[in-house]
């Protein structure tokens, strides 16, 4: 199969990483090749150590690959090396990051885990919060808004941290088990906000998961066995 030329999402081609080398070199990722269109969500699946992590990572720009190219929102960050100066800020404003655990500042209150991206990305307080406040009020947590994470649900927890990966309007968003803590009804309220951000931000999305509750949901997905990808159809069913 072809992989098409986008002009945002995710696009990597042929992507490698060798840890070690010599007698001692283990091959994580062989040939990877995946495209995310703006406005979808993907899935990615396999067993443990098939090279899932290894691949978010790199994509995350939190690993370097051994080769390759990657393309994230229509530029290109890796060929064969990095082609941006600055990958601590490249994390921050184009990249954003959904976790299996929250990972909310706990001396904080919801809206400032929100805004705090925002805010070091240099926007004034005051639009940082709007900005949260906006995302809270989509993401139906505006009423917590002013709650310590402490005294939130594991869903409400969730979808704050849904909030603050799109708090600086990233073209890509990667989603590691995001639904693992949570119940079917939980789980599949996650999904369905994915989506519906997707579509709204125009954002590109991976979902690397084992979870059987949503594996179904996905209209693309990508299986990883032994470093490489397969491209499947999924089901793509509604999650009402």
């Amino acid at each position: 199969m072809s992989t098409p030329t986008l002009a945002g999402g995710i696009l990597i081609e042929g992507l490698r990483k060798v840890y070690g080398s010599g007698d001692t070199a283990v091959t994580a990722l062989k040939d990877v090749n995946m495209h995310v269109r703006p406005g979808e969500v993907v899935g990615l699946v396999g067993p443990s150590g098939s090279g899932k992590s290894t691949l978010l990572k790199c994509l995350g720009a939190i690993i370097e690959p051994t080769g390759g190219r990657m393309t994230l929102g229509g530029r290109v960050i890796y060929d064969s090396a990095w082609t941006v100066p600055d990958l601590r800020a490249l994390r921050r404003d184009q990249i954003g990051f959904v976790f299996q655990a929250p990972y909310l500042i706990p001396f904080l209150d919801v809206t400032d885990n929100v805004a705090l991206l925002p805010m070091l990305s240099g926007q004034p307080n005051a639009q940082a919060r709007a900005r949260a406040l906006d995302l809270l009020q989509a993401l139906d947590v505006a009423h917590r808004a002013h709650a310590q994470p402490g005294q939130l649900s594991g869903g409400e927890q969730q979808r704050v941290s849904i909030a603050r990966a799109l708090a600086n309007r990233p073209p890509v968003i990667l989603a590691d088990e995001p639904t693992a803590p949570l119940d079917s009804e939980r789980a599949l309220a996650v999904v369905r906000i994915l989506n519906q951000m997707a579509q709204q931000a125009h954002t590109a999305i991976i979902v690397v998961t084992h979870d059987e509750k949503i594996i179904p949901t996905f209209k693309r997905i990508y299986h990883i066995r032994d470093g490489q990808t397969v491209e499947e159809a999924g089901e793509g069913r509604a999650v009402a």
